[in-house]
């Protein structure tokens, strides 16, 4: 690709605005245009300001601010985009505005000039099929805001030209992006493979499990995410993330892996949209300051002078530091079992003990900080507590929610390893494009198949399983990636 290369931005809104400046900083000379009359000067105003913000705070030296500056061009009609050898399309997601865009500049530009679409939402394939050369379509996906992320989704719909990817790759790295490459499908990568997080801490809710904040606390404290999946929705806008999450479930016709549940949806009908009207899973105050979301409460109590412990760890032995630790039923201390996959209420009925004084501990993650336990129904409250008294006088937080198979993180980061290795299955993009579009645009810890292996996917697999006997619910259905990989004891990533 010609380092020259003019391109051109249709639409000069946010993330048109973001495209034009990365590619002006990254050297490139820039038409801008935009169907309303002045507004493109205005964005290119803006652009300018935060162009001379990065020479302000170091970023770029004076001159190549200035050079920057000056690359971008303002055309006033589409027929000025001729000279470009890349347009890049960033208009409202509405397909007929697309079409019309499309076959305008499919009238002007050169017959080799590359037309790409920012789309988040439209399938590359109902763009391209309006024009008569669709082997130059494809999706450059850029994410919000586009100066600071990334990531770059390059699209391939089914007749895009196998060179016209690899220039747009090439493009994104030249415009400071790191390109995934991706098949054209619902969602793309990471608006399809961010739908595990949200729709499985949902579930969790829906079910009575726990609420908002404890869940998000467990992501953060024991999986180290950097929202919890109810801080994300509030922050994206549920007006957003719960019509993304019905197309990509219809878009997959029906696959209850990506379902989401009635509580998502009341919450947008009702207007409750997150920070953006102050009011989501959690409550913000004018300046989007967040009020802590409903804990429950544990009973005050002394901590366990003594505990059974039914699963030999040395991880459970340290939580129980400086109570009596016995490994036989003595008929009146609690019964402390760390289950994978199973919830309370089978543990109990596995091992025939007394479900009233079982309280189980997740040790599958990180316990330094906070620890969750679970309980099944009919529990003594005061047995929980105390077990819980005891975690707190050694130094952890704790988090107590109702019966579950798999816990909270046991649940969520399984949906999560599970839904990379199928997008791995059906050829989204190669095991360590999702990675890497994972952690760049949804600031995971570690990508999906990443995920899978530091759990170990033999344990995903066993995970998914058990909740999938507990609850009939082929939502748990493991991949066949992840099925053969944990049967022949190997890497997710293992290519197929």
């Amino acid at each position: 690709m010609n380092d020259a290369i003019v391109v051109g931005v249709v639409g000069a809104g946010t993330m048109g605005a973001g495209i034009a400046q990365v590619a002006a900083t990254g050297g490139h000379a820039v038409l801008l245009y935009d169907a309303a009359p002045g507004f493109a000067a205005k964005s290119l105003a803006a652009i300018a300001g935060r162009i001379d913000r990065l020479a302000e705070k170091g970023t770029l030296t004076a001159e190549s601010a200035a050079a920057a500056k000056g690359r971008i061009t303002v055309v006033d009609d589409l027929s000025q985009m001729a000279p470009a050898g890349v347009v890049i399309e960033a208009v409202v997601e509405d397909l007929a505005v697309k079409h019309a865009v499309f076959t305008t500049l499919e009238a002007h530009c050169a017959p080799d000039a590359i037309l790409a679409s920012n789309t988040s939402s439209i399938p590359i394939a109902r763009i391209a099929q309006a024009l008569k050369h669709r082997g130059r379509v494809a999706g450059l996906h850029f994410f919000n805001p586009v100066p600071v992320m990334r990531l770059v989704e390059v699209i391939s719909g089914p007749d895009t030209d196998p060179a016209v990817a690899d220039r747009l790759s090439t493009l994104g790295e030249r415009f400071g992006r790191v390109p995934v490459k991706v098949k054209d499908a619902p969602g793309f990568l990471v608006n399809f493979g961010g739908r595990s997080f949200t729709t499985e801490g949902l579930a969790l809710v829906h079910e009575g499990v726990a609420t908002p904040e404890q869940v998000d606390q467990v992501m953060r404290d024991c999986c180290h995410f950097r929202m919890g999946p109810f801080e994300l929705m509030d922050l994206t806008g549920i007006d957003v993330n719960h019509p993304v999450s019905e197309i990509i479930w219809q878009g997959y016709y029906n696959d209850p892996r990506l379902r989401t549940t009635p509580y998502h949806r009341s919450m947008r009908e009702a207007g409750r949209l997150g920070r953006k009207t102050g009011q989501g899973h959690f409550t913000y105050d004018a300046k989007g300051v967040r009020t802590p979301g409903l804990v429950p409460s544990l009973p005050e109590s002394a901590p366990a002078e003594r505990v059974v412990l039914l699963d030999v760890s040395a991880a459970l032995s340290d939580l129980m530091a400086g109570a009596d630790q016995i490994a036989h039923d003595d008929g009146e201390s609690p019964l402390l079992v760390a289950p994978v996959g199973e919830d309370c209420t089978a543990v109990a009925v596995r091992l025939g003990v007394d479900h009233r004084r079982l309280v189980a501990v997740d040790l599958v993650c990180d316990i330094s900080k906070r620890v969750t336990l679970m309980t099944a129904p009919g529990a003594d409250p005061a047995v929980l507590a105390a077990v819980a008294a005891r975690i707190v006088a050694n130094g952890r937080a704790v988090t107590a929610i109702k019966d579950s198979p798999g816990f909270i993180q046991q649940r969520l980061r399984a949906m999560i390893a599970n839904l990379g290795c199928e997008m791995a299955q059906i050829g989204v993009a190669a095991p360590a494009d999702i990675d890497t579009a994972m952690q760049l645009g949804l600031n995971y810890p570690q990508g999906p198949l990443a995920m899978t292996d530091q759990i170990g996917a033999s344990q995903v697999h066993a995970i998914l399983q058990a909740i999938q006997a507990a609850t009939g619910d082929d939502r748990y259905r493991p991949s066949l990636w992840l099925r053969r990989r944990a049967l022949l004891g190997l890497p997710a990533a293992t290519p197929a």
